[in-house]
């Protein structure tokens, strides 16, 4: 691919290059991670670089390599287990708009755990919580005195994140996508393609407020590019977690309806991600969906695997975590077995975060609290992880269900930094949702 890029960093380039070797080599790609790096590293123009780059994409498939991956719909409902039947949702409508208020509820506050310890291990968690004897939560959200030791700025940060001093749902991009997928499909209904979604990015989305596989895709759409090259041309986050955050509108918008649920996310995750980083949204989009039908967590996530390839790396990492739950372990015990069996994959990638999502929905065991809780604490993504686990079970329990001490300090407000948007009543947000479901 011959692109005139942007001015670009040498460095930068660099890092997205060694970046891209990972991936490579987690994709199962015949690769020398570290003589590839060394070549990146000695090269002195943005030339030279490009140069490795085709390289790199020349590789062939290690032998042996076990897992089957397409990233196009066709291929991907090739390799589903099965497809779904619609499930029957019997709701009265004042049901459904519980469910719905309590997905975004759940979706905000399981976000606002997460958020002051974002970036954070397990292990720093655990001992900020264990110096002030807070270990696990007492109730809920962290404590202010959890930063204590923490730096200034990250203090600052976590502040008006902390137990007593929310007042709102701050601005966070897991937020954000959600209500900009809403602004997507109150446009265009069903009929919406990855081209609408971008356009909308271009629009409403601060580029300085984007990360990743999204921060790439972006550029790549600013130098001309289309889906499905969006997510591919020098993105090697294309796996990462930024496509499974964008899950929940699909999902809330298709009770009982996982199927269409899960082909709206695919139209969604294919302008940024690939292969794993594609099931992660059909995944969570699924449970999502099937949350409205389903109140067995171990059954919801069962049934979530026909929504993605069964010989993806994500399956047999969701199917791992089941097989832990029915041998029995503890919570501590498994999110040591989950993080040592994954723990080569970088903090913000799918597969390690979305089995710990999984982990969270069964051994929270249908109680909203503790599942965020478990979703936060064992670390990684933490503002992730805890809105798709409060997302999951906000549909699953409604509104009137969620404990007033998580979601009353919200105030019903969420912060937005979309254009055009700043502060938004989670009820508005609700209705608007309500509306859409047919």
């Amino acid at each position: 691919m011959h692109l005139k890029l942007p001015k670009i960093n040498l460095n930068d380039l660099k890092t997205l290059l060694k970046d891209e070797c990972t991936e490579r080599f987690e994709e199962g790609y015949e690769i020398n991670v570290d003589e590839f790096r060394k070549w990146i590293e000695r090269a002195d123009s943005i030339e030279e670089l490009l140069r490795i780059y085709e390289d790199i994409q020349s590789l062939d498939m290690r032998k042996g390599y076990e897992y089957v991956e397409p990233s196009t719909l066709a291929e991907i409902n090739k390799e589903r287990p099965s497809r779904y039947d619609r499930f029957s949702v019997d709701l009265s409508q004042e049901e459904l708009k519980d469910k719905v208020l309590g997905g975004w509820l759940g979706r905000c506050a399981g976000c606002m755990l997460g958020k002051p310890v974002e970036g954070w291990t397990r292990d720093q968690i655990r001992k900020a919580l264990s110096d002030i004897d807070e270990y696990p939560l007492r109730k809920p959200y962290f404590p202010f005195e959890a930063f204590r030791y923490a730096e200034k700025g990250r203090r600052e940060y976590a502040r008006a994140l902390t137990r007593g001093n929310i007042s709102r749902a701050e601005r966070d991009d897991d937020i954000d996508y959600t209500i900009l997928n809403l602004l997507v499909y109150e446009k265009r209904g069903c009929n919406f393609t990855t081209e609408d979604i971008a356009g909308e990015w271009l629009m409403r989305l601060p580029y300085h407020m984007t990360y990743t596989a999204e921060r790439v895709a972006y550029r790549n759409l600013i130098i001309g590019l289309s889906p499905p090259d969006t997510a591919i041309f020098l993105n090697p986050y294309r796996e990462w977690i930024g496509a499974q955050i964008r899950a929940d509108l699909w999902g809330y918008v298709n009770p009982g309806d996982p199927e269409r649920a899960l082909e709206y996310a695919f139209r969604d995750a294919c302008l940024s991600h690939t292969k794993n980083g594609i099931y992660g949204e059909m995944y969570m989009a699924a449970l999502i969906s099937l949350a409205y039908t389903h109140d067995d967590p171990l059954r919801l996530v069962e049934e979530g695997l026909k929504a993605i390839p069964a010989r993806s790396r994500l399956a047999e990492a969701i199917r791992y975590v089941i097989s832990l739950y029915r041998r029995g372990l503890e919570w501590e015990e498994t999110i040591t077995e989950i993080l040592a069996k994954y723990g080569s994959y970088h903090f913000v990638h799918t597969i390690n975060n979305a089995a710990l999502v999984v982990a969270a929905l069964l051994w929270g065991e249908g109680d909203y609290g503790k599942t965020i809780t478990y979703a936060v604490l064992s670390g990684l993504d933490t503002d992730c992880n805890g809105a798709t686990a409060g997302s999951i079970m906000g549909v699953m329990l409604g509104a009137s269900r969620l404990p007033e001490e998580w979601v009353k300090p919200l105030n019903d407000t969420v912060a937005s930094a979309l254009c055009g948007l700043a502060e938004l009543r989670i009820s508005d947000l609700a209705k608007r949702t309500l509306k859409l479901i047919t």
